[in-house]
């Protein structure tokens, strides 16, 4: 007897493939370790996350179609390659322990982690969305919110587990930790794969002009595809040039102490974001409003931080020794935690806003297409920000609980120049490219 039930067929399996592929944002928790263990500069290592990032979005671009026919097909080969590429990156970090400096070992954490595992993280991402929108019809952003929070909420339960490994595995337990959680994401990856069902009164749509469908669908309101993908792409790449910053802006302010607590609670942000957003957007005529309300909230943040420079005077009293100032302490986090919870609201509402303008038939393979926008902001985000922290300002040292850290205060204030200017092109956008729907939900 078939289980029909909107939990076991969609939350819980939407659920289990989320949060198994969300830690990939946990980059930051072994990214050091892995760059010391294979004899690489961390900024060389790093690039493995951006190309993760980039082949998310373009595998989920070009896989969509594959999603929208059969979505048992696509959670298995998100599983299998999300599990794939991080044993094969457990493998590659082994064998440049073994052998320091070894371009092979370099160039397959790239391919492993990048791109074996940037196509799971995709049709992952992918595979659930449709189906909770199916099920939950009636509210929808909540649906997806679930799902995609628990995208955002896997770094905070993740970070915790993987520092625990890597403390006790002890010599090599950097590649050891990949190998474990390897078999164990996969294991939960394909109890979601074996869950999830659409309603059994869902039928799709058949034949070679699915393909050409979507396409057409959206030439229908070409403006307004542009219009989303813009402020999506502006979102993206705002909160990627932050967050990747977000641990040395943490020890700037006087709180590296408690660095890995705050990492956590912005995570939490995150995903609150991504539920609470796509949750009160049910409630809202115009799904687009709260596009525009992450906007503002944003662009009123860091004007505050700009203006009070807060993160220079702050990073200033630390390398100097001097008294640092609790209200320019909160205005930095209040930064943090609004740039989080707008950035995860941002991408629980695209699917159910791409709904809205074109309808439920081709919407796996229209959000894949939008999703690109993620893959080339992965490439761009945090790259730009490391550009511009690298080449303005002055490195300075400090030292939190007995390590010595460089920071640069000018540096991580910098990157809100750019952050402000394109979230006011992102709320333009919002304002005159994406106009409200006009057909029914």
């Amino acid at each position: 007897m078939k289980v029909q039930n909107k939990w076991i067929r969609a939350a819980i399996p939407a659920l289990l493939l989320h949060c198994s592929i969300g830690t990939v944002y946990c980059w930051s928790i072994f990214s050091q370790e892995i760059a010391d263990y294979i004899g690489f500069s961390k900024s060389a290592t790093e690039w493995a996350f951006s190309f993760a990032i980039f082949f998310l979005g373009m595998s989920a671009a070009f896989l969509g179609n594959i999603v929208e026919k059969d979505i048992h097909r696509s959670s298995l080969i998100a599983a299998i390659c999300f599990a794939g590429g991080m044993a094969g990156t457990g493998f590659f970090i082994k064998y440049g322990g073994a052998h320091q400096g070894s371009l092979v070992a370099l160039i397959g954490i790239y391919v492993c982690y990048g791109f074996i595992m940037g196509i799971g993280l995709g049709t992952g991402y992918l595979s659930p969305v449709k189906t909770l929108m199916l099920w939950f019809s009636d509210r929808k952003g909540l649906a997806t919110g679930l799902a995609v929070a628990g995208f955002g909420a896997a770094k905070a339960i993740a970070s915790p587990i993987m520092q625990a490994l890597l403390d006790s595995l002890g010599e090599g337990g950097i590649w050891k930790m990949f190998l474990i959680l390897a078999c164990a994401y996969f294991v939960m990856m394909f109890v979601g794969h074996l869950l999830l069902a659409k309603p059994e009164g869902w039928h799709e749509p058949t034949g070679d002009e699915k393909t050409t469908r979507a396409i057409d669908v959206i030439k229908t309101k070409p403006v307004v595809f542009v219009g989303i993908w813009l402020m999506f792409y502006l979102n993206i790449t705002c909160g990627l040039a932050l967050i990747s910053q977000e641990k040395m802006i943490i020890k700037c302010i006087g709180l590296g102490s408690i660095v890995g607590v705050l990492s956590s609670v912005t995570a939490v942000f995150n995903a609150a974001g991504r539920l609470g957003f796509s949750a009160w957007a049910d409630t809202m005529k115009d799904r687009n409003t709260v596009y525009k309300i992450i906007f503002v909230m944003s662009i009123v943040v860091t004007a505050l931080t700009i203006i009070t420079q807060a993160i220079t005077k702050q990073g200033d009293n630390i390398i100097s020794e001097a008294p640092t100032s609790a209200v320019l302490t909160i205005i930095v986090l209040l930064l943090l935690f609004a740039v989080n919870a707008g950035y995860g609201g941002g991408f629980s509402n695209v699917p159910t806003l791409l709904s809205d303008h074109y309808g439920m038939g081709n919407i796996s393979a229209i959000h894949g297409i939008t999703l690109s926008a993620w893959g080339i902001a992965g490439l761009t985000g945090n790259q730009v920000a490391t550009f511009i922290v690298n080449h303005v300002g002055e490195w300075c040292s400090i030292v939190v609980d007995g390590q010595e850290y460089s920071i640069n205060p000018t540096g991580y204030q910098s990157v809100l120049y750019l952050t402000i200017v394109l979230y006011v092109i992102s709320l333009l956008s919002s304002i005159f490219l994406v106009r409200e729907r006009k057909t029914s939900k």
